[in-house]
């Protein structure tokens, strides 16, 4: 199989960004807030928005199953507080269940969290536990920094993150570190905010101890890990000037990068500095980057190529990318694929 383990949302029905229109507006004006059933989204427009867009994109690129989640520049946590968040991500995950029911064989979800900036994350287990719980989800999508580029929120080391991770160890899911729009400036959301976010969460990881409390943890590091694999090199120096342990034991065992890296030569870096273990299958299609690029004349989210094309795997690690490690890291997408003999 083909499993990609990071897909968006991104072509929702035009309704659901006129409701959140409505409830970003309604923060001022409360007569202005629209009621959660206000939203009509039917069956037939969201096959309509999957089957012209990722579902066509998949069969053309060859690939058999996305793990999907709403689109991460929709999540928004520095807009409103906790409950507009609260009331956002129960929506955008209940229309990611619901492709997952019409399209069974083609997608399987992952929950956006209702973060907001300055709220406890334990306010976001009873949205995980109904998505594990009620609609089979196999991880989640945490946002280390819900102030929108600020960077308010204490480290993903702090232990006001733990609640979360107890959660995850409990359900057995993988969580992807993700951030969403920047309100910042200074940071473009897609080219800057999402490889920041990347880079400073493996750098967290090396300078703390968690996994020494949660050593099943597991995180995926998308977009190939920010800056990481490029300064794989720094990063095992500071590793060893802060005493920690080899990267392969502080980091290795517990943190994976998927394969969202647009050009052939930033997917031959990343296999050739990540070990092969740690790389998840991915292509975050109709995201941020949508073009054709011209050098090759091939979209340039089209990463199964660039998986196909490098030197640095063999047909047996390319198991592993596709699918191996996929399974792996996240048992419950395992446990229902298994269940439909796949």
């Amino acid at each position: 199989m083909i499993i990609d383990c990071h897909g968006h949302y991104t072509t929702a029905p035009k309704a659901l960004e006129a409701w959140r229109n409505r409830q970003i507006a309604g923060i001022k004006d409360p007569a202005q807030a629209p009621k959660v059933a206000e939203l009509k989204i039917g069956d037939d427009e969201l096959r309509e928005s999957i089957e012209a867009n990722q579902l066509k994109l998949m069969r053309e690129r060859g690939c058999d199953l996305t793990v999907f989640s709403p689109r991460a520049s929709f999540m928004a946590h520095h807009i409103g507080d906790f409950a507009v968040s609260s009331t956002w991500a129960a929506i955008c995950n209940e229309l990611c269940f619901r492709v997952s029911q019409l399209f069974p064989d083609n997608f399987i979800g992952a929950a956006m969290l209702p973060q907001s900036p300055g709220v406890e994350p334990k306010t976001c287990i009873p949205e995980l536990d109904k998505c594990m719980r009620e609609y089979g989800f196999v991880a989640i999508n945490l946002n280390p920094d819900p102030s929108g580029g600020h960077w308010t929120s204490p480290p993903l080391t702090d232990r006001s993150w733990y609640p979360i991770y107890e959660k995850m160890v409990e359900w057995d899911i993988p969580a992807m570190v993700h951030v969403s729009t920047s309100c910042n400036p200074a940071f473009h959301t897609t080219g800057a905010h999402y490889i920041n976010a990347d880079t400073t969460a493996v750098m967290q990881f090396i300078q703390g101890d968690l996994f020494k409390d949660f050593p099943t943890l597991r995180f995926v590091i998308p977009h190939g890990g920010g800056a990481a694999p490029y300064h794989w090199g720094r990063y095992r120096g500071l590793a060893q000037e802060l005493k920690k342990p080899l990267l392969t034991e502080q980091l290795l065992k517990n943190v994976f990068f998927d394969t969202c890296v647009y050009h052939q030569p930033g997917v031959d870096l990343l296999t050739k500095v990540i070990p092969v273990d740690n790389i998840l299958f991915a292509s975050e299609m109709i995201g941020a980057v949508r073009g054709i690029d011209p050098e090759t004349g091939h979209y340039y989210d089209d990463t199964k190529r660039y998986v196909e094309a490098t030197a640095n795997l063999s047909p047996e690690d390319r198991h592993k990318v596709y699918e191996g490690n996929a399974r792996r890291v996240y048992p419950r997408l395992d446990k229902a694929l298994k269940a439909r003999g796949r």
